[in-house]
């Protein structure tokens, strides 16, 4: 079987001439061989410098068609992914028909057009990954548009979590980012891991104001307390620059490293005791299933679906409301944490974190959507 994967995922050429993509999107579809033949993703070819957290594709059997980079805030950024159009049209078009099965990831500019072109105009086997939240207040009105056409439409959509009056072709799938090494290396981590003073944190994720990182900040300028040790923050985004300053000025306890390979983030969470994301919007992080997996108990947002997998006081600390005093009220309690507390904690969730496993990604596919037995 051949598979076309139709997403916005940004692409690269790095120094040896290879193309590379975002590391979780192009990883997930490395593993997607193991159900597919050959697979084709179109996607987005930018043409700055390649970041570290890109990944290479694992196969020849992956072929990757570029689309131009469009989309911003802009009236003449919406000018253009219309421009832009036709010509994606054609390449999806050409691509479906040399394939078996497409899967569209949603939300995106394109998804706009391309969902209602495949609603009306292919009868090409396939699935929409919806990646975002579900069930999100005050969307961006293309994401509501986009949200509305896969409620209405037939072939199965793929979801962050589980929802009341869920219609049968919406189908609950974890986000995958765990391989055999992966729990390997957790289940090692794990063994050994204790929280003794200081406490360590992480934040894994863009610096930008969706992701909370400016509210996480503030709030740890409010802590004074001796277990406290590094938030340790892995990522790039706007608000670098600022973040940086304010830590220099006000001389906090927090260390950037930018982006980082996959090798090197594992090293941030075995050092970490805790990770930390204060999202306004999210589906469900990928971080989080990876921090749990090496034993990083979650400070989350309840947002979306992420109460589903982290209750408060018994796995993890949500954050609600999302403001810098209750942020702050969360850390605290996670800085008394005994060990005992600790370690129960940690072994349930690297538990839980199988169903964040690739393994159980392509299990769910084969048996809910390719329905092979």
């Amino acid at each position: 079987m051949k598979l076309v994967v139709i997403s916005h995922t940004e692409h690269f050429i790095n120094s040896q001439g290879e193309v590379v993509g975002w590391g979780p999107t192009v990883i997930e579809i490395n593993h997607l061989l193991d159900l597919f033949e050959e697979i084709v993703h179109i996607a987005v070819l930018n043409k700055s410098k390649a970041p570290k957290s890109a990944s290479p594709y694992c196969s020849g059997k992956i072929k990757f068609v570029p689309l131009k980079k469009v989309g911003g805030n802009s009236f003449s950024d919406k000018i253009n992914i219309l421009r832009e159009m036709p010509h994606v049209i054609r390449i999806v078009n050409k691509i479906l028909n040399e394939t078996d099965y497409f899967q569209l990831r949603t939300p995106t500019a394109m998804g706009v057009y391309l969902i209602p072109y495949l609603i009306l105009f292919s009868n090409k086997k396939g699935w929409f990954k919806y990646a975002g939240n579900w069930h999100q207040k005050n969307a961006p009105l293309s994401f509501i548009f986009q949200r509305k056409l896969l409620k209405k439409q037939k072939r199965i959509v793929t979801i962050n979590g589980k929802w009341e009056n869920q219609k049968n072709n919406l189908i609950s799938f974890e986000n995958p980012s765990l391989n055999i090494n992966d729990r390997t290396k957790g289940a090692e981590i794990i063994k050994v891991k204790k929280i003794k003073t200081p406490y360590n944190y992480c934040f894994v994720g863009e610096l930008n104001d969706n992701k909370g990182i400016k509210k996480i900040v503030s709030a740890i300028r409010e802590i004074k307390h001796k277990n406290f040790g590094v938030l340790h923050v892995v990522g790039d985004g706007v608000l670098m620059e600022t973040l940086q300053k304010e830590v220099e000025n006000f001389n906090l306890p927090i260390k950037f490293y930018g982006l980082l390979s996959k090798n090197e983030v594992r090293s941030i969470y075995e050092k970490s005791h805790f990770i930390i994301l204060a999202s306004l919007s999210e589906g469900f992080p990928k971080v989080i299933g990876e921090g749990m997996n090496y034993g990083c108990i979650p400070i989350v947002s309840k947002v979306s679906c992420i109460d589903q997998y982290v209750q408060n006081n018994t796995n993890g600390f949500l954050i609600e409301p999302i403001t810098i005093s209750s942020i702050k009220d969360n850390l605290l309690l996670s800085l008394e944490m005994s060990e005992h507390e600790f370690s129960k904690w940690i072994h349930t969730n690297y538990k839980l974190s199988n169903k964040f496993t690739y393994e159980h990604y392509n299990n769910n596919i084969k048996s809910k959507i390719l329905k092979i037995e």
